[in-house]
Parts: structure tokens; C-alpha cells; sequence
């Protein structure tokens, strides 16, 4: 990797992530949703890994550090950067769900560490449930630590925020180097490119005489994560906060939620609703965002996941978006199905075989007159995404009462038959929007 110095502050990559808890959605499932945010040219094709079982002394290569492997890991479905071994988001067989967060602290990091993407993907590989996924990757972070870059061409290093849930439960974790902090959600949650716990249901032991021994807290006062740790550099180094008071302000209001509104929030534009802003940078409106479009970090990937309890009458499913989400189409995968080889095509360089690079294709056509060209792509995407949305729910029942093999042969046929079509409407959206831009 060619590493040079980081980026100007206001090109740093955002993400957001959000969950709520079951009893405030409408299908009674809790959904966790995340846009991944990063160079907006770093393709991020799917990844698919079965339930394994490991040799004793086993090792595993996460991106910088060789650490031990469990006895067996989990079947799992990531997100995965291509350059990248772990997920900016993903979803277990035993219905777990985590997305991470850029966060800068006080802490100054070494260049050799665990990523946020490595924990995320051995989070996932290793739990059962949200409490055993955010333990699991706190004492990750305290035996090895976080270092690294964490840019493909740029040596960019920053500790990891996380939402990780599962059917009954969530947790938000934050961190700093090797130092940790969670707390349980109550109901729902959102969290961006900041720290926001204060008071912690779970910790590095050492959490706060680290910071004490430091000055970055006074040992007298009622011990705050977030104000102890939070780089005091710049207000808001990432300029998550408005970005955060955005998801906030969606997911709070009145009503259970849904898969559709999820979808909505993840492709929120503020003002101008879910019609992204135009390639001309000196165009586009400041207000904050949830979908981003920027010259040097902006929405490649997005996942809307629903987990259901065990006893209900549906199972997991992840909604997959590639590129932004707000011109592209949300497809349904299921960790017992096969996932279609083609979604884990891609690479550095455009690729017509690749649904990623395809897609990002739509999105730039789409960015040179917005107005006019989103309501093309949308008339290609939502109708298909609103049939996937019923048909899929409808499979999923089917599912559930099947046992693993018929059940693993239903839903690898459902994910093929869908890809294709997603593919042919992205083929027909595609040659209609090169023809609407050269007018």
C-alpha cells in the first residue's frame, strides 16, 4: 500500500448506523441499518463465509495481524472493501448484526493493529448473540489494540464505533486504541463518526485509570467516555454531528418502523429527499446528509438488516445496496442461502462484471443533472425493490419451516432469480440514463 499523508478534514470518510430494538418496528424484528461511507471509487463487492470448524493451534490473517482461531466460527455475509479481509457490515447465521463507525480519539495508533473491519468480521464469526459479540470484540480490542491504515492509498488510522444487535438486544460499542466502552440501547440508537457514551454497562477493565493517569479526565466528577477520549482537536474532526442529529431526528418519530422506512432514512438528502446532489460540488447543499456524495468519501454500500426472533415465523435477511444508495436497489441475502458468485466480483478497476462498479456507473450518470435523472433509475429500481420487499418476507416464512437442506436450495434460488433481475434492471436503467445525459 502506498501510503501518503491523510486526507483534509473535510474529505475524512463518515458512515452511519442505527438500530431499533423490536418492539418499536412494525414487523416486530429489530432492524439495524448503515451506510458505509469511504472513497467513492473503493469498490466493496459481498462476501460469503460457511460455518467452519478450526484445528487446535489455528491462526487467522486479519489485514496486519496473525491472532489464534476460535474452535468454529459462524457462517456470516459482509460487506467487505476489496482490498479489505474484514466487513464494514455484516450478518450471522445465528441472526447477530454489526455496523462500525470511524471515530478519532486522543489516542495516537500504530501501524500495526486490528482494523474496525477486522473486529467487525470476527465479531460476526464468533457470536451467538449482540452481548457475546460486543464482549468478544472489546477483548479483542484490549489484547491486540487497533492500528493501521485503514485507506487503501492513504495512511489513515482512527479506532472503531460499533452497533451490533441481535433479535432481543443491542449494544453500541465506542473505543480508543486499546481502550473500550459499551452501553446497552434502551430502545433505538444512532451513532456516527463521534463518540457518544458517557456512563457504560461494559468496559476495558482499565477504561478509566488509563485516562486519568493521562489528564484526560480528573477522577473527582462522574467518569464520561466520550468527553474523556474524544479528540479535543477540532470540534467535530469528522463532522458527524449534524449527520447524527439527521438519523437521530428520522428514526425518533412517531411510529413503529419498517424495512421501507429504513431504506428511506438510509438515502436521506435532508432537503431535497432522496434525489442526490449534482457532481458539481459547488452545486450541492452543506446541510447534513445521511447518503453522502463527496470527491473524496462518500456512500459505497449499505445494509438494512431485520432479525427476527428465533420462535418468529420469518428468519434474517440483510438488504444489500452497492454504491449509494439513494440511485441504487436494495436486494434481500440469507446467510443459510448461497449467495450468486457474481456479487463478490470486483475490484481497483471499473468492471462491467461487476454489479458494483455497475451501479456506481448509474450513480454518476444519475450525478450529472439529478433532477431529471433520478426518477429514471428509481422507475427501473423500486417497483422491482417493492416486489422483492413482499415476495421476500413470503419466502422467508416459507423458509423457516424447512429443514437446513431445503431450506438452504429455496433461498439460494430466491437470491439467483432476484440477482438476475436486479441485473436486468440495472442493464435497462443503465441504457436509458446514457441516452437522458446526452441530451
Amino acid at each position: 500500500m502506498n501510503q501518503t499523508t491523510k486526507p483534509a478534514e473535510r474529505e475524512f470518510p463518515s458512515c452511519d448506523t442505527i438500530v431499533v430494538l423490536a418492539p418499536h418496528t412494525h414487523a416486530g424484528a429489530t432492524i439495524l441499518a448503515k451506510n458505509s461511507d469511504r472513497p467513492p471509487r473503493e469498490c466493496q463487492p459481498l462476501f460469503q463465509s460457511a460455518r467452519r470448524v478450526h484445528p487446535q493451534g489455528a491462526t487467522v490473517q486479519s489485514q496486519y495481524l496473525e491472532i489464534p482461531q476460535v474452535p468454529e466460527t459462524a457462517a456470516v455475509i459482509g460487506s467487505r472493501p476489496f482490498w479489505l479481509w474484514g466487513f464494514e457490515h455484516g450478518l450471522n447465521e445465528y441472526g447477530v448484526a454489526i455496523g462500525n463507525e470511524a471515530v478519532l480519539t486522543r489516542e495516537i495508533l500504530p501501524s500495526t493493529g486490528l482494523l474496525g473491519m477486522d473486529l467487525v468480521r470476527l465479531g460476526l464469526e464468533r457470536s451467538k448473540t449482540a452481548r457475546e459479540a460486543a464482549e468478544i470484540i472489546g477483548a479483542l480490542i484490549e489484547r491486540y489494540g487497533q492500528g493501521g491504515s485503514a485507506w487503501y492509498d492513504v495512511d489513515f488510522r482512527y479506532s472503531g464505533g460499533f452497533i451490533i444487535a441481535d433479535h432481543a438486544d443491542a449494544y453500541v460499542l465506542e473505543s480508543s486504541g486499546r481502550q473500550w466502552s459499551a452501553r446497552r440501547v434502551a430502545d433505538r440508537a444512532c451513532i456516527s463518526n463521534c463518540l457518544t457514551i458517557d456512563t457504560a454497562s461494559l468496559g476495558s477493565h482499565d477504561v478509566e485509570s488509563y485516562a486519568r493517569a493521562r489528564g484526560w479526565c480528573d477522577g473527582e466528577s462522574s467518569f464520561d467516555f466520550a468527553a474523556a477520549y474524544s479528540n479535543k482537536d477540532a470540534d467535530d474532526p469528522l463532522t458527524a454531528r449534524g449527520r447524527l442529529a439527521r438519523s437521530r431526528e428520522l428514526v425518533s418519530r412517531n411510529g413503529r418502523r419498517t424495512i421501507r422506512e429504513m431504506l428511506a432514512i438510509i438515502r436521506d438528502h435532508g432537503a431535497r429527499g432522496e434525489t442526490p446532489p449534482a457532481g458539481d460540488p459547488a452545486a450541492r447543499d452543506d446541510s447534513p446528509t445521511l447518503c453522502m456524495h463527496g470527491s473524496a468519501a462518500g456512500t459505497t454500500a449499505s445494509m438494512v438488516a431485520e432479525l427476527p426472533a428465533p420462535g418468529a415465523d420469518t428468519i434474517p435477511v440483510l438488504w444489500a445496496s452497492l454504491a449509494a444508495p439513494c440511485t441504487a436497489i436494495a436486494f434481500p441475502l440469507f446467510v443459510a442461502g448461497t449467495l450468486p458468485p457474481v456479487l463478490a466480483a470486483g475490484g481497483e478497476r471499473a468492471s462491467s462484471d461487476s454489479p458494483w462498479w455497475r451501479f456506481k456507473k448509474i450513480q454518476d450518470l444519475v450525478a450529472t443533472a439529478p433532477e431529471r435523472l433520478a426518477p429514471i433509475a428509481w422507475k427501473h429500481f423500486r417497483p422491482l425493490e417493492a416486489a422483492m420487499l413482499e415476495r421476500g418476507a413470503e419466502v422467508s416464512r416459507q423458509a423457516r419451516k424447512l429443514d437446513s437442506a431445503a431450506r438452504e436450495k429455496l433461498l439460494g434460488s430466491f437470491m439467483a432469480q432476484n440477482i438476475v433481475r436486479v441485473l436486468n434492471a440495472q442493464s435497462a436503467a443503465e441504457s436509458e440514463l446514457t441516452r437522458a445525459a446526452s441530451h
